[in-house]
């Protein structure tokens, strides 16, 4: 095999979508000494061209199998920020024959632990800011042998760094099946029983083909040479599209440390930005901004932006929208062609904003279990409700009696890590994977989702919290004797159409006895707060009721969830 950091040897692209490791190889041949990942410190732009990002991967992947003597198919967990390394640490794990665990920085150590005891890595890699957490969950997960900092350390504190690495290239990278795992990526349940989705290597690849495919759909002949990442990378759908797909398609990569909106614009223009992967709510905040500047404005700046806005309806041409926008294109940088959004349900009326000022939205449906992506609306952008056909590899259709979107397909998981039962509940004999949406399919193969079977509820970033990870907080409380958690959407402002944590809770009739109702209400609600600090700042309730008599139940004794949402007055 060739030298990463030297280049890739030439192969048909055929054989690239078969093996991962002559996939990374040939892509960094092709685009040896163009930037790939870069972010803005403090000293400056931190940028690494295909070659470094081949030469760092295969110095950890070194370290990995000759220092660390670490085995094939051992887990290597990853907490960081986005940022260059990680990707590299991602690609390091591919050549050492490891499987690599993202994972969410704003879990708290209670959550983060359940989680690595139930994959049990050998390796924790961390950025500086969450070492002394990595010390922490070192001592408490007998798993974790090493941890690598992705940040120059302390020589006292005697832990590695990537820079501190032999410089070391040269090893016999391990080729796996593609059946075998690449990634567990842990969904929910973090709390009491962790859900980690395995996704192979074919997942992947098979995703890289079903979306390069589909690349002059997005971009017909434009050049695009650029993206901002601003979601993190411990989700499949940013590791995926907005890491692998981006980079096999030669693009680079930015990352940001901050999502202001001034700190993401001044990006856009310095690095001439063409394309981003974002969630609803991030598309709603430009839009907001964009309005409040334009009320601000003169009287006869609004009326000649409504008047261009409602004569958009008429010109079908991108080119000719943009132009007639142009003070707003260049707030962007001037280069700024487009994006998908994915995540959560796309607002009609925000997409259809950025669409007539010719900004392209191309909204895309995906579940982790999919590895992630199962559609994007390429071709029926005047149909914003849709989330597309289903990729080339993809079978869709819809049970005629529940309404349940089913998928099959070579992208669908292995299944969940450790967890046959809970696997066999969603994955059939037949390979036909329940996705817990209700959709429906139009007579030109267009998905549309129109709710949710699930109990999942989606925070405004596109977060997704499951209501019995929570519960399973809360009932810990000897002052609750029952406890429901749900979603409410929000019916006005920025976040209408998304949805807050609402908690229900029956306090005991001993507890509930020793106050008045004021002082009962404060009290839970403290408990309720003191309780909430095991679990991450975005999956605490941010609505809580309090209830005397017992919740509604079927006769198996399960809370009616939309019952209480009924009792409560909150749908």
């Amino acid at each position: 095999m060739g030298k990463l950091c030297e280049g890739f040897s030439a192969d048909k692209k055929s054989r690239i979508y078969r093996n991962i490791l002559l996939f990374l190889e040939n892509k960094t041949k092709d685009y040896k000494n163009r930037i790939a990942l870069g972010i803005r410190t403090s000293r400056g732009w931190n940028e690494l061209t295909y070659g470094d990002v081949g030469c760092l991967s295969r110095k950890i992947a070194c370290y990995l199998i000759k220092t660390l003597k670490i085995h094939k198919g051992e887990r290597v967990a990853i907490l960081s920020e986005s940022r260059p390394e990680f990707g590299t640490c991602v690609l390091a794990s591919v050549l050492a024959g490891t499987i690599s665990v993202p994972l969410d920085i704003k879990l708290t150590k209670y959550e983060l632990k359940s989680i690595l005891d139930d994959c049990l890595p050998t390796v924790l890699i961390v950025s500086n800011q969450f070492l002394n957490l990595a010390k922490e969950l070192k001592e408490e997960v007998h798993s974790i042998k090493y941890v690598i900092c992705l940040d120059n350390t302390d020589n006292s504190q005697n832990i590695p760094s990537l820079n501190t690495l032999p410089d070391d290239y040269e090893a016999k990278w391990r080729h796996r099946s593609s059946k075998a795992t690449a990634l567990i990526i842990y969904t929910s349940g973090t709390t009491g029983a962790p859900k980690g989705v395995e996704i192979s290597f074919n997942n992947m690849l098979t995703q890289l083909k079903d979306l390069s495919d589909l690349y002059r759909n997005f971009f017909g002949n434009k050049k695009i040479a650029s993206l901002l990442s601003i979601l993190p990378m411990n989700h499949l759908f940013e590791l995926t599209v907005g890491f692998s797909i981006m980079l096999s398609w030669g693009l680079s990569v930015y990352y940001t440390k901050s999502l202001k909106p001034k700190d993401i614009l001044s990006i856009m223009q310095e690095k001439n930005i063409n394309f981003m992967i974002v969630v609803p709510a991030f598309l709603k905040l430009l839009k907001t901004g964009i309005e409040s500047e334009l009320k601000a404005s003169p009287k006869h700046v609004q009326l000649l932006f409504r008047l261009m806005y409602f004569l958009t309806k008429f010109i079908p041409s991108y080119t000719v929208r943009k132009m007639m926008f142009s003070r707003i294109h260049k707030k962007f940088g001037g280069q700024f062609y487009g994006c998908i959004s994915g995540g959560a349900p796309l607002d009609v009326s925000v997409g259809e904003f950025f669409e007539r000022i010719g900004i392209r939205v191309f909204q895309g449906y995906g579940l982790t279990e999919t590895s992630p992506v199962v559609s994007v609306n390429y071709d029926k952008c005047n149909d914003i409700a849709s989330v597309g056909k289903p990729l080339k590899s993809v079978e869709a259709k819809v049970d005629e009696q529940t309404g349940e979107l089913l998928l099959r397909g070579p992208s669908v998981m292995k299944g969940y890590y450790k967890k046959p039962k809970l696997t066999a509940q969603v994955l059939e004999d037949d390979d036909w994977l329940h996705t817990g949406d209700i959709a429906n399919i139009d007579k030109d193969g267009h998905i549309h989702i129109t709710g949710r079977i699930k109990n999942m509820i989606v925070l405004s970033g596109g977060k997704k919290v499951f209501p019995e990870e929570v519960e399973a907080v809360l009932e810990k409380s000897d002052k609750f004797q029952e406890v429901c958690v749900f979603g409410a959407s929000r019916t006005t402002g920025n976040k209408e159409g998304t949805e807050d944590i609402v908690a229900v809770v029956v306090p005991t009739e001993d507890f509930a006895s020793q106050f008045c109702e004021e002082e009962l209400n404060a009290k839970v609600r403290e408990e309720v707060k003191i309780l909430s600090t095991h679990l991450a700042p975005y999956k605490r309730p941010v609505n809580i009721v309090v209830n005397k008599t017992p919740l509604p139940k079927t006769t198996t004794r399960k809370i009616k969830r939309k019952e209480v949402k009924e009792l409560v007055n909150i749908l």
